[in-house]
């Protein structure tokens, strides 16, 4: 749904998307295919340092459900079945992993005009419960999201959030870790024709009472590519320029280096995904 506040993953999702998101230091490939029947077959492989990673997944629609299964080098076989709307605004979300018997989960979603709700229950004799919730509109959102272990009779999370959209701004700030991290981060268009936003995140640990400030920017060279720089108050600066060589096919370079210790080797990254 278009309209409404969204979930609570939603706040702050712009910033934390131009800060963080397509960073990477190591070398991925990504082809996706598919079948004569409508099934997409995507095939990943990550070199992260010496280490080889890889995994297919399977990935089939009919009608409202969408069924995907991913199996990586661990022998780990992920399944997830996900219901778009049952009922209008709803949201059926099942999922495993399977050898872990304990993995299984069953999640709702459900969005509305002016609340958009989580919740989540392991499939388990003591099982963890999630629930996330917000309420607002397309301006002003608050929300919480908890998580209560029923084995032990604690919250193994806290938090809580608010967010406040203006027509090219976005503000959000949220308290998580139980109470110990307060995040506040920002978001703003300058140019919607070449998709050129700034955005800034600080966080602040009340127990380490440490500060760490992000900033960045992005901005569209062409209709196809799009380059992104970002720097924190540590001296890690790091930039990406990403192509769409093809539609739906990008090739992503990013690179970081620590600017208080330039001769260490920079990073550098390559992501490449395939798509017919």
């Amino acid at each position: 749904m278009g309209k409404g506040p969204g979930l609570y993953t939603d706040i702050g999702k712009k910033a934390r998307d131009l800060l963080y998101k397509d960073y990477q230091a190591d070398h991925k490939f990504t082809l996706t295919t598919y079948t004569s029947n409508g099934v997409a077959i995507t095939s990943t492989g990550t070199k992260k340092g010496e280490l080889l990673l890889a995994d297919i997944s399977t990935e089939l629609k009919n009608k409202n459900i969408t069924t995907n299964v991913k199996v990586d080098t661990s022998s780990k076989l992920f399944a997830t079945i996900t219901v778009d709307e049952p009922a209008p605004g709803l949201k059926t979300i099942f999922c495993f992993i399977a050898p872990d018997q304990r993995s299984g989960k069953v999640e709702l979603q459900y969005q509305h005009e002016y609340a958009g709700i989580s919740t989540s229950i392991g499939l388990t004799a003591n099982p963890l419960v999630n629930f996330s919730g917000v309420v607002g509109n397309n301006s002003v959102t608050v929300g919480t999201d908890l998580s209560f272990d029923t084995a032990s009779g604690n919250f193994t999370k806290l938090n809580a959030g608010l967010n406040f959209t203006h027509s090219d701004l976005i503000a959000s700030l949220t308290l998580n870790d139980k109470g110990d991290t307060l995040n506040a981060s920002y978001y703003h268009i300058v140019s919607p024709l070449t998709n050129t936003a700034v955005g800034a995140e600080l966080s602040h640990s009340f127990s380490s009472n440490e500060n760490t400030l992000t900033i960045g920017t992005q901005h569209a060279l062409d209709p196809l590519t799009t380059v992104k720089a970002r720097l924190n108050n540590y001296g890690r600066a790091s930039a990406l320029i990403q192509h769409e060589w093809r539609p739906k096919s990008l090739i992503t370079i990013s690179g970081e280096v620590d600017t208080g210790a330039i001769e260490k080797s920079a990073k550098v990254g390559l992501a490449l995904a395939l798509k017919p």
